[in-house]
């Protein structure tokens, strides 16, 4: 046991080595990184919203508004296919708390009626583990020709855990834009999502960005009638005012039906108008939506073409010669970072329902300076007092565990900052507790060492047979925190995440350090000392 191959001392000194290169990147500025040669590691340990500051949102679906959606959505649809050839006339038509119903007129097309309805009522893929679909509504149809919506317990709450997935990746596509280092996006609950942004620098603008839902509409402007005659009067069957996003704002009455949405859009960018210089946003979009677009601006040439954002108007151009080539302008009176903004919304894509900010904090770096200086001052004051213990109770033995313990804490940095793991607060907590882990491997060997000495073993075998004894225990012991540290990670929220992580990587760094480091050391010094009596 106490018999070391070359290959072994050169993995070990490679290892350390490799450690040591690792962390040194976390010592240097970022102007002395860049003027290194690119065979030399830069990478630096990433910090976590606690240590180096940055914008903290817990959002909240609003329910209320995709529930609202979903009823306006089916009202049409409804009212699409009871006017499809041969019509089936019906009455009453409208939303009645979380209910739409409809009063089929003729008593011998409620069959009819049925049939064509039925399709509505959405059916959802299947859960997991029941396997059976699920429609998201339940129509029932009455003797007297009242058909009725309501939405289903199973199919509200199977829609709601999808929004907030479609929301969470949306969401990451918006933070992912603006550059954000390492940000933290997960579900919380049945319908809320924490986004924790590091570093950011402005939560304002990073909370418009996430919060805003962005979908991207186009309307064609009615022109039979002004807006403010329909402001003062009633607008026309199948009209809608919306107001523009200019102060003061203007009304525009538009189709309530669009003609596209942003989710025929594969790229949007900030560009420059050539005439004006003013910042726009260039759009292009797929095929069917090109084809679409297309055929829109060659059958209303001359009309006024809305651009509609969240039901603002942003821009209402004229369309002057159909537009083939699947690609726009969107122009607003933008300074360069709103439309940078908007360019961003776009790519991401639409929430499908509107978030409601129910937290937020903002953590500026001077207070993660402190936490990173208590972290610290933590960690010495424990590796201290540990490193003094080891050596008032174990010599010379105590010095090769705390020499290890040095190792030990360096892999643990080398590790975080290889695999770019963010260190939170609770990760130096899993550090220093580390540290302690680290010695009380050394503790179950020097222990064992000591009392095979008791039992009349010479030095060398008593030592070999202490190292060899103890693994056992050992691997026990690192095994189950494991456990503990895998479970941590896998169901706990950010910060527990954090401390999981340098948990799990400490597991690993002690077991090298304190048995196969340590036991190096004593086997380096046993062939040089040939010792014939252990003080322990």
């Amino acid at each position: 046991m106490l018999y070391f191959a070359r290959w072994k001392i050169a993995l070990i000194f490679a290892v350390i080595l490799g450690g040591i290169v690792s962390i040194l990147p976390n010592f240097m500025s970022a102007e002395t990184l860049r003027s290194w040669p690119n065979w030399l590691p830069k990478t630096q340990i990433v910090l976590g919203l606690d240590l180096q500051g940055g914008a903290y949102l817990l959002y909240e679906v609003d329910k209320r508004d995709y529930i609202d959606k979903s009823l306006a959505t089916l009202t049409g649809e409804i009212r699409s296919e009871l006017r499809k050839e041969p019509r089936i006339g019906y009455t009453g038509l409208a939303i009645q708390g979380e209910t739409v119903q409809v009063r089929i007129r003729d008593a011998d097309k409620i069959e009819e009626a049925r049939t064509r309805l039925a399709p509505l009522v959405n059916p959802l893929a299947g859960s997991l583990f029941s396997g059976q679909a699920v429609n998201e509504f339940e129509m029932t149809v009455s003797s007297d020709g009242l058909v009725r919506y309501a939405f289903t317990e199973q199919g509200l709450e199977q829609r709601m855990a999808s929004i907030v997935q479609q929301s969470i990746e949306v969401i990451r596509r918006r933070v992912d834009e603006i550059g954000t280092t390492e940000p933290n996006i997960q579900r919380q609950g049945s319908d809320r999502i924490l986004v924790e942004a590091p570093g950011e620098q402005d939560p304002e603008r990073l909370k418009s960005l996430v919060g805003q839902t962005a979908q991207l509409t186009f309307h064609l402007v009615d022109v039979t009638m002004s807006p403010d005659q329909a402001l003062q009067s009633r607008p026309p069957v199948g009209t809608i005012i919306l107001n523009s996003v200019d102060e003061p704002s203007i009304p525009y009455l538009v189709e309530e039906v669009p003609l596209m949405s942003g989710e025929d859009l594969v790229d949007a960018q900030v560009s420059f108008n050539q005439q004006t210089n003013e910042p726009v946003v260039s759009f292009r979009l797929n095929t069917s939506g090109a084809r679409k677009f297309a055929t829109v601006t060659t059958q209303n040439v001359g009309r006024p073409f809305a651009i509609v954002l969240d039901n603002e108007v942003i821009s209402a151009p004229r369309i002057n010669e159909p537009i083939t080539g699947g690609s726009g302008q969107i122009s607003g009176n933008f300074s360069v970072q709103s439309a940078n903004d908007l360019a961003v919304l776009l790519r991401a894509g639409a929430l499908p329902a509107k978030l409601t900010v129910i937290e937020e904090r903002s953590i500026g770096p001077g207070l993660g300076q402190d936490s990173i200086d208590a972290g610290k001052l933590a960690s010495l004051i424990g590796a201290a007092a540990v490193a003094i213990f080891m050596i008032l109770a174990y010599g010379r033995f105590g010095v090769f565990a705390d020499i290890a313990l040095a190792v030990n804490i360096t892999l643990i940095f080398a590790a975080l900052t290889i695999l770019q793991a963010t260190l939170t607060l609770p990760g130096i907590a899993g550090i220093v507790l580390t540290i302690g882990m680290a010695v009380d491997a050394n503790v179950l060997i020097y222990e064992r060492i000591r009392e095979e000495v008791r039992n009349g073993r010479s030095a060398i075998s008593a030592i070999d047979a202490g190292f060899s004894r103890a693994i056992g225990t050992i691997l026990d012991a690192n095994i189950t925190t494991l456990i503990a540290a895998v479970v941590l990670f896998q169901l706990g929220s950010g910060p527990v995440k954090g401390f999981a992580v340098t948990l799990a990587l400490g597991i690993f760094t002690t077991v090298f350090t304190a048995y196969t480091l340590t036991r190096f050391l004593v086997a380096t010094w046993v062939r040089y000392a040939r010792p014939t009596r252990i003080n322990l």
